[in-house]
């Protein structure tokens, strides 16, 4: 499946400050019916953002003016429990393009990197940091560099800038199919034209 490229993102955040959320609070299994990949964004996060008779809870941060972005801001160990990909659509389909963590489930990562997000990693210290930087401006854009490898988190602190730039580390392969929009599928069949001319070289 391709998706749009990321190179740079520059956006808003979302800030959701909840640990350990599983894969069945970002997308229950009662919705996962489809037989393909789509649809699944209107109900990200479904038993938070809407109340028992279905109308949006006014309280929860994607039904607020601030919870429109392609960053979202979030606790530890992110996405553990079962390993459904559904997870990864609903996200990347609502809008997200960028998680950011101090810890996510080995599953979920993968499936992340393989349908579109970027799972930026953080350490326990700088997670801390950024959500008192998102505190004090919702409002403010991040820039994530993926070809620098580079988290850029801005806000204003009364008169002052305030700037926290981190690094994160990526799998160079990842890094490139998400340059490129390509999943591991789609990389594999670029690669045709080296394939053929291998085996044309070493027939047996």
């Amino acid at each position: 499946m391709s998706f749009e490229p990321i190179t740079t993102i520059k956006s808003k955040v979302v800030k959701l400050q909840v640990d350990n959320i599983d894969t069945d609070r970002i997308i229950p299994a009662r919705f996962l019916k489809s037989v393909d990949s789509s649809g699944f964004g209107k109900n990200l996060f479904h038993d938070w953002r809407y109340r028992p008779d279905g109308t949006p809870d006014p309280e929860f941060v994607l039904n607020k003016p601030e919870g429109q972005g392609q960053i979202l801001l979030t606790g530890k160990n992110f996405g553990c429990g079962s390993s459904r990909e559904h997870a990864a659509w609903a996200l990347y389909q609502y809008g997200f393009r960028v998680i950011i963590s101090s810890g996510f489930a080995d599953i979920f990562r993968t499936n992340a990197l393989n349908n579109g997000l970027l799972p930026l990693e953080v350490d326990v210290d700088t997670l801390a940091r950024l959500m008192e930087l998102h505190q004090s401006n919702p409002s403010a854009p991040w820039t994530v560099d993926l070809q620098s490898e580079l988290l850029t988190a801005n806000s204003r602190l009364k008169t002052e800038d305030c700037e926290l730039q981190t690094a994160f580390d990526i799998n160079p392969f990842r890094k490139q199919c998400l340059l490129t929009g390509s999943d591991v599928i789609d990389y594999l069949a670029g690669l045709k034209p080296q394939i053929i001319e291998y085996e044309a070289n070493h027939t047996i």
